[in-house]
């Protein structure tokens, strides 16, 4: 019996203990931290456990005696890039109505709704957005009766069916301009009037729904999931793009100082940004939008992101089209802006640590001691077309580089002819 209680004991003993440190040592990269340093030509970056520890020029970051040293050969390694504006892993395919809940036009509810209860970790386009470096993704409702699409999440590309969440309700979702319009009524004045209204309910509940079950523009439920954003604890982003309805969105900030705002799409930003900077607003933007598609875009630029970058907007960059399966593209799109007079150090900024501040991600977006280490390594620079990860970290773990259409490209590309069907035969 003795015996037994202290093979027991030992037991117990060994799995209260915690796990060795995993230190490692990435050294000989291109090494973009995402701060004020720019590109170190030949850096060092050290992770223990997830977290980063240290990252600076070879021969100036300290690596501890037990760390595994991995020599990348010159590669560029930078944070782990984080989408600000995706559908990914709430429609698997958009025209079947089953496999997409990105919106729900028919329900009586807008506010309240919580996407990240929609998210599918498992789908596919989680593998072939991780494979181009994609770490996290801000994931976007879609409005359906009014101007509220619901509650936004972020999200990483591990494809883990339990903990893939990094921050449920980081965001409420409106649209203006055009289609804030046709929600409302028909014009832009009904619009505002259904957002002061919707204000108004939030602020006082629940006060005026202790008779009826109805406020100005929301229902009880509403109202209650709308009060984080007035409280200032739950950003705003709004979906416009006209100058003066940037404008509009501008006054409203000054009106309601409390209120943290994002906004996305701006097409016309450019004509604003000195007012946008004073305002300290920040901008989500895609720069491959530069045609007069609608009325409302019709000042739409190349270098629109370049203009406000310099006038001091914060910007991020996202693909606006197919974003359930593409938003991976956000890359091009920060290459693109490249192209268009943004800085390299900005564009990388704009995929990276400027989405993270966004979005209230203080963990992640930078490889500064103490942070998550998400990161990536690179064959080439990040921002061309050409360019592949070779490597992807999350939290500290490599992730897989494979995806459903690897597999099959695998299959297919070496495939053994001799064994095929005798009907796929050339000579019968």
């Amino acid at each position: 019996m003795m015996l037994r209680s202290f093979i027991c004991s030992a037991a117990l003993l060994t799995f209260a203990m915690p796990a060795l440190a995993q230190t490692v040592a990435y050294t000989n990269a291109k090494l973009w931290t995402g701060t004020t340093d720019g590109p170190i030509d030949a850096g060092t970056l050290v992770v223990r456990d997830g977290k980063v520890l240290n990252a600076g020029p070879d021969g100036t970051v300290p690596i501890p005696g037990n760390a595994e040293v991995k020599n990348v050969g010159g590669k560029w390694i930078t944070p782990g890039i984080i989408v600000p504006y995706s559908r990914v892993g709430i429609i698997e395919v958009s025209a079947e109505d089953s496999t997409n809940d990105a919106g729900a036009s028919s329900s009586d509810f807008s506010v309240a709704l919580d996407a990240s209860l929609s998210f599918n970790p498992a789908a596919t386009a989680i593998d072939i957005t991780r494979l181009e470096g994609v770490t996290r993704v801000v994931v976007v409702p879609q409005t359906g009766k009014n101007l509220f699409a619901g509650q936004g999440f972020v999200a990483d590309t591990t494809g883990n069916l339990a903990g893939s969440i990094t921050k449920e309700k980081a965001f409420q979702y409106i649209t203006m301009g055009e289609a804030g319009a046709r929600r409302a009524g028909g014009s832009r004045s009904a619009a505002w009037r259904y957002l002061s209204g919707a204000l108004a309910d939030a602020t006082t509940y629940p006060a005026r729904y202790l008779a009826h079950d109805s406020g100005d523009s929301l229902s009880r439920a509403d109202a209650e999931a709308l009060r984080p954003v007035t409280s200032g604890t739950q950003p705003l982003m709004i979906s416009v793009e006209r100058a003066s309805d940037i404008l509009e969105v501008i006054k409203f900030a000054k009106s309601n100082p409390r209120i943290r705002i994002i906004l996305f799409g701006v097409d016309e930003g450019w004509m604003v940004a000195d007012e946008l900077a004073a305002a300290g607003i920040p901008v989500i933007v895609d720069p491959f939008e530069n045609l007069p598609v609608s009325f409302e875009q019709l000042g739409a630029t190349a270098h629109n992101a370049q203009r406000l970058i310099a006038a001091g907007v914060p910007t991020a960059f996202a693909h606006f089209e197919d974003e359930d399966h593409q938003a991976r593209l956000a890359l091009q799109s920060a290459g693109n802006a490249v192209a268009n007079g943004v800085a390299h150090d900005d564009a990388l900024a704009g995929i990276t640590s400027v989405p993270a501040m966004m979005f209230g991600l203080d963990d992640l977006g930078t490889l500064e001691r103490g942070k998550t280490a998400d990161f990536v390594i690179w064959d080439g620079d990040p921002l061309e077309v050409m360019s592949s990860p070779t490597a992807v970290y999350i939290a500290g773990e490599a992730q897989s580089l494979e995806s459903r259409q690897t597999k099959l490209r695998d299959r297919y590309l070496s495939l053994d002819t001799s064994e095929m069907p005798l009907a796929y035969s050339h000579g019968n």
